[in-house]
């Protein structure tokens, strides 16, 4: 681990960035792939949206979340940030709750 993203764990004491691995077998794929995208900021962003809403998602939003995660890291970033637009079938009540970064776990 990156010692200063180490540092900022220790300063939230914070034990890791990921949230208990869940115990349905369809949750634990999608957080996996959620946590799992190829860089720590990507892994940060998607997993840290997976980790703060997917106990709020009916069969539909999970579906969707799935969907979103087969979309390169780069676009899913922009859309969060608000530097692109999101494709018209994510736009909606996910791509709104992804812009608002409340979900990422640093120190503020």
């Amino acid at each position: 681990m990156d010692c200063r993203v180490g540092s900022l764990l220790a300063i939230m004491k914070v034990r890791g960035y990921m949230a208990p691995m869940p115990s349905d077998p369809d949750l634990k794929r999608l957080q996996w792939r959620a946590h799992h995208r190829g860089t720590r900021e990507a892994d940060m962003l998607i997993g840290g949206f997976f980790d703060a809403y997917n106990a709020s998602w009916n069969a539909d939003e999970r579906a969707l979340f799935a969907e979103m995660l087969e979309s390169q890291d780069v676009d899913i970033m922009a859309w969060a940030h608000g530097t692109a637009e999101p494709p018209e079938r994510f736009a909606g009540p996910m791509i709104e709750a992804l812009k608002t970064l409340t979900y990422i776990r640093i120190a503020r």
